[in-house]
């Protein structure tokens, strides 16, 4: 019997510990509700599958278990969290049809070497369920959505942000480049008042001591305390690029040791508590750049690929004739944007260019044209000019300060959109009565 690769494992029990939805209406008198959350409920047996399932992947990972009573509070939160995003991309519209979840299965079965005949079998044979675990990532995927419709979308970055960004931490980013980091947070409200801001003060102080006086482990006290999407994981943040974090976290990282807990920060969600892990240096970044140029032909209804690549190869004769590849490319090229510069594309970088285009220029030598070759815009011959060494260390801290403003952007407003989605909701909390 086909089996999951034990790598895999892993990643199965985290996503399946998202849990499936249970129906309201198909509730036994013996499975006691635990919360209601507007017009649905969770259950005892859910909450109970989600805390054996966590609890599980805490004694693996070696993490100590706070009270069951912290526990389940914990796990209760992210189970309400799921059902009202779930709830609001209901209403958002949001569907994810068949075909789109069949494809991602069998993307996952692929990964793991498998049709997804074979994936079916594995997950039945491993005690998972083809069926729960189809319904589950049909969920995360609803959810994936409604993020990127409610928060991703609506994020821009200015030119001024991006400039004023690396004028501020660029130094420091050439120092350290990336951080393995754990994290606490204690939440404040949104429009906290100054008692609630004190109190959540108070509570992350207290907790700092704790945590520095050996009373509890920081993942402990993640787990128990946190308010962090990251909790259950023992506030496990994985390997973060420095461009990538929150600006307030940068200065106190620069000046910490490894296994260094930081003083409370603060921002619009709360307060922090971070663990410096590890962190590993900067390096300047040196890429091999190509000087090409190229004549496209696209098909259409009048010209097949045949037309196309006859067309290529006589313009490729003529060339290696004596006439001009400029001249021919002004003439015959269908790419406008390049054909007016003679077909010239100018420096490039690894990636700039669709994977067919850059491997054939893989294969050329300098001045050498390509054989007729076709890709997603239709047909080419390319010329290699040239290969230069460049120090690309600029413009990549430039992408990843764009990438970091827009993941910071998102987390946090990702944080206030789950808040306002909880704050505004109906919920009962019926664990004392359970």
């Amino acid at each position: 019997m086909t089996s999951i690769r034990p790598a895999l494992f892993p990643l199965l029990l985290v996503i399946l510990s998202f849990g499936c939805p249970v129906i309201a209406g198909v509730i036994e008198n013996m499975d006691s509700i635990v919360a209601v959350v507007n017009d649905d409920v969770i259950v005892r047996s859910e909450l109970n599958t989600e805390v054996s399932q966590l609890v599980s992947q805490l004694r693996q990972k070696g993490t100590r278990m706070p009270p069951k009573a912290v526990l389940e509070r914990q796990v209760l939160e992210r189970l309400i969290i799921r059902k009202l995003q779930l709830a609001a991309a209901k209403q958002a519209g949001i569907v994810v049809n068949d075909e789109l979840l069949t494809r991602a299965l069998k993307n996952i079965a692929a990964e793991n070497g498998m049709s997804l005949d074979e994936f079916h079998e594995a997950l039945d044979a491993d005690g998972i369920g083809f069926r729960r675990f189809r319904e589950t990532i049909r969920e995360q995927i609803t959810l994936s959505k409604l993020r990127e419709q409610r928060v991703i979308r609506r994020i821009e970055v200015s030119k001024q942000e991006l400039d004023s960004y690396l004028k501020k931490e660029s130094g420091r980013l050439n120092q350290r480049s990336d951080y393995h980091l754990f994290h606490i947070l204690i939440a404040t409200p949104e429009a906290a008042s100054p008692e609630e801001i004190a109190d959540a003060k108070s509570r992350a102080e207290q907790l700092l001591a704790r945590i520095r006086q050996g009373e509890i482990g920081f993942k402990e006290a993640a787990v128990a305390e946190s308010d962090g999407r990251q909790a259950l994981e023992g506030g496990d943040l994985g390997w973060r690029n420095a461009a990538q974090l929150p600006s307030f976290f940068i200065e106190p990282l620069a000046t910490m040791n490894r296994g260094d807990v930081s003083e409370p920060m603060r921002n619009s969600s709360g307060f922090h508590l971070v663990l410096l892990d590890d962190f590993k240096g900067g390096e300047r970044k040196i890429i091999t750049q190509t000087h090409a140029r190229h004549i496209l032909i696209r098909t259409n209804e009048i010209t097949s690929d045949d037309d196309a690549r006859n067309r290529l190869a006589q313009l490729k004769q003529r060339i290696e004739g004596g006439d001009d590849f400029a001249a021919l490319a002004r003439s015959h090229s269908d790419d406008k944007g390049s054909a007016i510069k003679g077909g010239d594309l100018g420096w490039t970088s690894p990636g700039d260019f669709v994977p067919k285009f850059e491997a054939m220029l893989g294969k050329l030598g300098i001045n050498q044209i390509s054989e007729p070759f076709k890709s997603q815009f239709g047909w080419h011959i390319v010329q290699l000019l040239g290969r230069r060494e460049h120090d690309n260390t600029e413009e990549a801290q430039r992408a990843l300060a764009r990438d970091a403003i827009r993941k910071r952007k998102a987390a946090e407003e990702g944080e206030l959109y789950l808040r306002r989605l909880r704050d505004e909701a109906y919920v009962d909390i019926r664990l004392s009565d359970s």
